[in-house]
């Protein structure tokens, strides 16, 4: 059918899905009387005149309806409609009563004065100079979101995304678009390259553009640094990909790359006889960790001692508290006390907790300063767990806040933390920017104990930190290899050192704390998953589902990808009931008492707590429960441990169900029972770093429900992704270059 374009006034908004726009509109034309349109309009608004253009279709039950696939709006014009409008919510301090005051005052010229001479609404009973410049505010920015959102419906682009442009590139965010769609790939999040390559060859941008190859450039680096780890991309790879994907001439690639290094947003470097080419902020990032590294390592602090006076010490306090160290761990006391900067490694049950907790007292014993730190808010409240004191998430410590997209932390070089002592937990998921951070937050002379297991995964953004600085030899390291008797009762610890070591688990013996379920379908897999989560454990073990089991996968996607883990899993724990409020957003669907994650870092959030006045920030892993909904008001109330958040439904792209997580999003983190889907998965994640780091997050059980073929694959495969990093080069070239020298005395700097 032909493609038309009609004018009607809506009448009601009959449905409308807040996360795509999606509507369902009753309206009233003069060609074509009352019929309902239905299409994604976003902003269209009770009252308002709109354009709409699409086609007529008919519904197998609703009859027929007219399907719009662009809309634009045009002000209404006569006086009802105009009241109408105005009445209808979308302006913050009009309501129905004002906006009868506001027509019968400026008559058809009533949008035109609110917008630009809101001084004159103050002329007008009840409304003071503020309440003007607030309607004022609220029209122009209502009407410049509707002009992003009617521009971006054409690619696809969802009205949440269009609000978060117009926060970024402001009212005039079109024409600054038109001007350099690329930019939308380079400043907004959640905006490919790709789609502004969409949007630029329908403005008749060429493809030789060099707006187009410097972004794609930068995107490319971009794409390498935080979906495959990279800090840097060898040059020919880089030249080379740009050239076929772009199909543009070499010349031309060069050139931009030549531009992107005199802008100083790209580096240029030679790693290992091979020319690179960094983001150039991931360049300084690297060099100030070798640099500051190597400078804590070889200095003296104030209250470090020798080896022997080190000794002396942990025999007192081996005689005060009748803990008896084994020889490791006296090694890795010894080291932490007698140099500026160490790294303690190694698996479960080789009493790294136990190693902590004694260098904590004795510094403490000398009164010192101590913070602990780890790089999740789940991780930190682990560490919290284990040595009695507070710990913090990293960004926390340094008091991190976001401006402009753009992590800004208080306490750097100029404001440096005041602790003496600094101890960092799970070192192996913290990536290279958030190392140079950290490092530049320490005060001279501080002393920082580095503490993780290097056979974990590494960490989702840029870098391998903890597996170069190792690999350098360049800092002292004690590995903990031992396990201890108590430790080789439990089967998840003696499994873990298996698989560490490429031997298949004992995963028949059904006596201990490990167990396998084989189920080679993987929908049978799932029945098993759900049945095992809401009826055999809880009643076996008497377990709260919901705090005691976790239920991980290798993957997202997939039957057995945590997507559909967590539809059925929701289905089979907390099923739809009259009683509980929901939210679909997207294809989730938010219930009341449902499980929920925190998937990135959102500092300015606040949150309330009841012993105290609350702050602000919810962290990247952080689990919740949703304990209302109110759709109304468009915000839900999630309780994240102690802290209660307003959490509006403008950030649900931050949120995730959580009765299943990805073993990534597990990280840092232990449950008393993990489930764990062991399906056949992508070559890429049958991996046996994986495996280990996944059934190392259990305390007191693990259940396997899966292949045995697949268990057997993942333990074998020691083979990794290599990722193109240079710290490791840059501390063994600092090395060499000092080691001649003589050895730095006093603080480091």
């Amino acid at each position: 059918m032909e493609r038309i374009t009609i004018e009607a006034v809506i009448e009601t908004i009959v449905y409308r899905n807040e996360d795509n726009g999606y509507s369902i509109c009753e309206v009233d034309s003069k060609e074509e009387g009352q019929f309902y349109a239905v299409g994604y309009m976003p902003t269209i608004s009770e009252g308002e005149t709109a354009e709409l253009t699409g086609k007529w279709v008919r519904h197998p039950e609703y009859g027929e309806q007219f399907k719009v696939e662009l809309y634009s709006t045009v002000m209404p014009s006569d006086e009802q409609a105009m009241i109408k409008y105005l009445a209808s919510g979308i302006i913050k301090g009009v309501r129905e009563a004002t906006a009868k005051k506001l027509v019968a005052a400026f008559g058809a010229d009533v949008f035109n004065v609110i917008m630009t001479e809101p001084q004159r609404l103050a002329e007008i009973k009840g409304i003071n100079k503020e309440r003007a410049e607030t309607i004022s505010k609220s029209f122009c920015e209502q009407r410049a979101v509707q002009n992003i959102i009617m521009f971006l419906q054409q690619y696809n682009i969802s009205a949440n995304l269009a609000v978060k442009i117009h926060k970024i590139f402001g009212a005039e965010a079109v024409e600054k678009i038109k001007q350099n769609p690329y930019s939308l790939a380079d400043r907004v999040e959640g905006i490919t390259f790709r789609t502004a390559d969409i949007i630029a060859f329908n403005i008749g941008l060429p493809k030789n553009n060099p707006m187009r190859i410097k972004s794609a450039v930068v995107y490319y680096l971009k794409e390498a640094a935080y979906v495959s780890g990279h800090t840097y991309m060898p040059r020919r790879m880089l030249i080379d990909h740009a050239v076929y994907e772009l199909r543009v001439e070499e010349t031309e690639v060069e050139n931009a790359v030549s531009e992107l290094l005199a802008e100083r947003e790209i580096f240029f470097d030679n790693i290992d006889n091979t020319e690179v080419y960094y983001f150039y902020s991931f360049y300084h990032d690297e060099f100030y960790i070798a640099r500051r590294l190597s400078s804590m390592a070889g200095a003296k602090r104030a209250f470090t001692m020798t080896a022997d006076d080190a000794e002396r010490e942990i025999d007192d306090f081996e005689a005060e508290s009748g803990i008896s160290l084994a020889s490791e761990q006296r090694d890795a006391v010894v080291t932490a006390l007698s140099t500026g900067c160490m790294i303690l490694t190694g698996g479960p049950g080789t009493g790294k907790t136990t190693t902590i907790n004694t260098i904590i007292e004795l510094f403490e014993k000398k009164k010192l300063k101590i913070a602990l730190a780890a790089p999740t808010g789940r991780a930190a409240k682990r560490m919290t767990q284990i040595t009695g004191r507070e710990a913090k998430t990293i960004h926390r410590l340094l008091c991190a806040q976001m401006s402009g997209g753009v992590h800004l932390f208080a306490h750097d070089e100029e404001n440096p933390l005041k602790e003496d002592v600094v101890i960092l937990d799970e070192v192996s998921m913290v990536d290279t920017p958030l190392m140079a951070s950290f490092l530049r937050a320490l005060k001279p002379g501080a002393c920082v104990i580095f503490s993780g297991d290097s056979d974990q995964l590494p960490s989702v953004g840029p870098g391998n930190v903890l597996h170069d600085i190792i690999e350098s030899q360049t800092i002292p390291v004690i590995k903990l290899t031992k396990i201890f008797r108590q430790s080789e009762e439990s089967l998840i610890i003696v499994n873990a050192h298996k698989i560490n070591r490429g031997e298949m688990p004992e995963i028949y013996d059904r006596t201990k704390d490990f167990f396998f379920m084989r189920r080679l379908n993987h929908n049978m897999a799932v029945d098993t998953i759900a049945e095992l989560y809401k009826d055999r454990l809880p009643k076996t073990y008497s377990l709260d589902p919901v705090n005691d089991i976790q239920v991980i996968s290798p993957m997202k996607k997939g039957i057995t990808g945590t997507i559909e883990l967590n539809k059925r899993l929701q289905l089979s724990i907390n099923p739809p009931d009259r009683k509980k409020r929901e939210y679909s957003y997207g294809k989730t669907i938010f219930r009341e008492g449902d499980k929920v994650m925190q998937t990135r870092n959102n500092y300015d959030i606040v949150y309330t707590r009841s012993n105290d006045a609350g702050g602000m920030g919810i962290y990247n892993g952080d689990m919740g429960m949703i304990d209302s909904i109110h759709s109304e008001d468009k915000y839900m109330i999630v309780t994240f441990d102690d802290k209660i958040v307003e959490y509006p439904f403008s950030n649900l792209d931050e949120l995730d169900l959580a009765y299943a997580i990805t073993v990534h999003k597990s990280q840092g983190s232990e449950f008393p029972f993990v489930i764990m889907a062991v399906c056949s998965y992508i070559p890429m994640l049958m991996s046996r770093n994986l495996f280990y780091t996944a059934i190392t997050r259990a305390k007191s059980m693990v259940v396997l429900v899966g292949s045995d073929q697949t268990i057997m694959k993942m333990t074998k495969n020691n083979s990794y992704t290599k990722r193109f990093t240079g710290l490791c080069e840059r501390l063994c070239d600092i090395k060499k270059a000092l080691k001649d020298s003589k050895p730095e005395r006093g603080a480091d700097n």
